[in-house]
């Protein structure tokens, strides 16, 4: 991303000010990470991270500070030559007038920030792996069902929102109606939500397009949620073969990260809400170590053994 992206996207929530011109706002920022160039401003350039935002705390402007105005001059421009993309001073420290000019002369971005170092640190590495995160767009529909981000898909038509609206009735929280926007997190888990011309609503057939918020409420929505299970709708004439005691646990594959996926028959009659609400439950008491179906297998073959 551009440095002029990140200052958009994140400059309010860490309190970022330009203290020189947006000619460096051109430049790119290539990895999600955040560099102290303490040892680059002594003159040690060796595995020297240059494709990271800069951030100079007391430490470095301390040591500016001891040397004198022409040595300054040369380690700053020695730094700001290495096509960095952007310098940020914390603490809302003042930059000397050397490093500015040779920013300047280069184009390189100086900003300024209230924040102590390492809190700059944080914040913006955090802010930076969300933008750099992998992310998927997934034809389907999700929901927070206690606490197990739920996302059910299936064919059009196959009754995906009616599912929904009847898991929004019984007390849960819809993430994303039709679309889900997935983005991989930490490199382990999978956090959705839904395009932001699409919040907090709802397409149902025959009524059309719903707010939800308006109808039941704030706690009847949710802004994101991790990506616990895949419940797919499927016509049970579709189906070749029904599982019916759930042994082998099966799972989809999203941006190589696995997630559990059950299938579920769809029939006329059938309270698809109550059967999605008991899967995320049980795949809730699976993360607690509990199989319903294992144990049931073991009671199972401890009871033939028995027999003689």
């Amino acid at each position: 991303m551009s440095v002029g992206e990140f200052y958009e996207r994140h400059g309010a929530a860490l309190s970022l000010t330009l203290a020189s011109s947006d000619a460096g706002f051109r430049r790119r920022i290539k990895e999600p990470t955040i560099n102290r160039p303490g040892l680059a401003l002594t003159g040690f350039f060796q595995f020297f991270a240059d494709k990271r935002i800069q951030v100079l705390g007391s430490a470095e402007l301390a040591f500016l500070k001891s040397l004198p105005a022409l040595e300054v001059r040369r380690r700053v421009r020695a730094l700001v030559t290495r096509r960095v993309p952007c310098l940020v001073l914390s603490r809302s420290a003042r930059p000397p007038q050397p490093l500015l000019e040779e920013a300047e002369a280069v184009g390189v971005s100086v900003f300024r920030t209230p924040l102590v170092t390492m809190h700059f640190i944080n914040a913006a590495t955090l802010a930076l792996e969300n933008d750099f995160a992998p992310n998927r767009t997934e034809h389907g529909s999700m929901v927070d069902i206690l606490g197990v981000g739920t996302m059910v898909r299936g064919s059009s038509g196959i009754g995906k929102s009616e599912c929904v609206l009847g898991l929004i009735e019984r007390g849960h929280s819809l993430v994303s109606d039709d679309v889900t926007r997935l983005r991989v997190i930490e490199g382990r888990r999978l956090m959705a939500t839904s395009p932001e011309l699409t919040r907090h609503h709802m397409e149902v057939r025959g009524l059309g397009i719903i707010n939800v918020t308006s109808i039941f409420g704030i706690g009847a929505i949710r802004f994101e949620k991790q990506l616990d299970l895949i419940v797919t709708l499927k016509d049970w004439q579709e189906l070749e073969e029904v599982d019916r005691i759930g042994l082998e646990q099966e799972f989809y594959e999203i941006l190589d990260i696995p997630v559990p996926h059950i299938t579920i028959p769809v029939r006329t009659g059938r309270d698809l809400a109550r059967l999605v609400e008991v899967a995320a439950l049980d795949q809730k008491l699976k993360g607690m170590g509990r199989n319903s179906a294992l144990e049931f297998n073991e009671r199972l073959l401890n009871l033939m053994q028995k027999q003689p």
